[in-house]
C-alpha cells in the first residue's frame, strides 16, 4: 500500500530547505527516472499501476491528491506540503486530481520507462 515519508524539513526566517539526502536509504529504490507534471487542468491523471516500477510523488509546489487502490483498500492523500512524500508501490493503482492552478508535482521512479510496464485496467470492484 502506499505510504507517506516526512522529508527533513529545515525552516528559518529565510525561507524552507528540504532535503533529499541519501535516497537509497530513504527510498525503497534507486532513482532511475525524474519527472514532474504541471499545468494540470480539471483532468485526472496516472489511472494506473506498474509491473515493475515503484515510484515516490512530492508536490513541490500548489497541491494534488492521489487516490490510491492495492487491489485492498483504497484511500486518498492529499499532497499539500514539499516535506510530503507519497511511495506508490507496484501494486497501487493510482490517479492525480484536483490540482491547484500552480501545482508541480515531482515524481522519482525505479525504472526507466517502458510502456509495457503498465497495467491501465482497475482493480476490480470489491463488496
Amino acid at each position: 500500500m502506499a505510504y507517506l515519508i516526512n522529508l527533513v524539513n529545515f525552516k528559518d526566517k529565510r525561507g524552507n530547505l528540504t532535503v533529499l539526502d541519501n535516497t537509497e536509504a530513504l527510498l525503497p529504490f534507486k532513482i532511475k527516472r525524474v519527472f514532474y507534471i504541471y499545468g494540470v487542468d480539471e483532468s485526472i491523471r496516472g489511472g494506473h499501476r506498474h509491473i515493475h516500477t515503484t515510484q515516490a510523488a512530492i508536490c513541490i509546489k500548489g497541491s494534488c491528491v492521489v487516490t490510491n487502490d492495492d487491489g485492498q483498500k483504497k484511500e486518498s492523500f492529499l499532497l499539500d506540503d514539499p516535506s510530503k512524500c507519497l511511495v506508490l508501490e507496484t501494486k497501487d493503482w493510482h490517479q492525480m486530481r484536483e490540482f491547484t492552478p500552480d501545482a508541480i508535482l515531482l515524481v522519482f521512479a525505479s525504472t526507466f520507462f517502458d510502456e509495457s510496464d503498465y497495467i491501465f485496467e482497475p482493480y476490480p470492484p470489491r463488496p
